[in-house]
């Protein structure tokens, strides 16, 4: 995932006001890793941190050939959750909304706790500690306010497939679920699917402000690197509010 501009820069992005963009972190310099291979492949990281302008994900089971994912045959049943559905909050209600506790995702078979994702004391954006629970990066708005939440999750490790394992299957039209703290639900309507080679992430599109409550799901895509240890795209899923 890219990396925030430092402690500081993380910090300042608390307190802008709903509808601003999300102070996105600046391009990083990684140092080259040994080559490895099938088995030794590293857990990898959402897209390398979020990088402005990078995206250093990958969507594919690391293999040293650097073919695409493997299929695992179907997903899981996830039903769509029940519950309250919470009102379109105004631009004044940013502060009001509910921190998110969960995430639902029934066409991809998705269902996992949301955990916070803030800076590292290098001032790296912190990723989940399991492959199996995505995370919310707690400098970007509450899901279901004004702006774009940002949620991001591992697409694979040497263990096999990450919780956001099957994002690229999703399509315009599927319904991504957020169950907050207060026991609400944001319900979210996916409007687009790319997926963007690190060199040209679109850092405004993601991270940039939005007049209405939108959420953004990120993971790794496209070729793994084995010489880099990394995979050269971003997945990212565009979703908007609907109730």
């Amino acid at each position: 995932m890219t990396k925030p501009a430092g402690r500081h820069a993380a910090a300042a992005s608390r307190g802008a006001a709903a509808g601003r963009g999300v102070a996105a972190p600046p391009r990083q310099r990684h140092r080259r890793l040994r080559p490895v291979g099938k088995r030794g492949a590293a857990v990898v990281l959402l897209c390398g941190l979020l990088a402005i302008g990078t995206g250093a994900c990958g969507l594919a089971i690391a293999s040293g050939s650097g073919h695409g994912a493997r299929p695992v045959g179907q997903p899981t049943l996830v039903a769509v959750p029940r519950g309250h559905a919470a009102p379109v909050p105004q631009p004044s209600d940013g502060e009001r909304v509910a921190r998110p506790a969960s995430l639902i995702i029934p066409a991809i078979g998705v269902r996992t706790r949301l955990i916070k994702l803030g800076v590292t004391s290098s001032g790296g954006l912190q990723v989940p500690a399991s492959t199996a629970a995505a995370g919310w990066y707690t400098f970007s708005p509450r899901p279901g306010a004004i702006g774009s939440s940002i949620i991001a999750g591992h697409i694979d490790s040497r263990l096999g497939p990450g919780i956001f394992y099957r994002l690229r299957l999703m399509k315009p039209g599927d319904r991504v679920y957020v169950r907050r703290t207060d026991h609400s639900l944001a319900v979210f309507r996916v409007t687009a699917k790319h997926m963007y080679l690190k060199a040209h992430f679109p850092t405004s599109d993601v991270y940039g402000p939005t007049p209405t409550p939108e959420l953004r799901l990120i993971t790794c895509g496209g070729t793994f690197d084995p010489a880099a240890g990394r995979y050269l795209s971003n997945v990212i899923i565009f979703a908007t509010l609907i109730k």
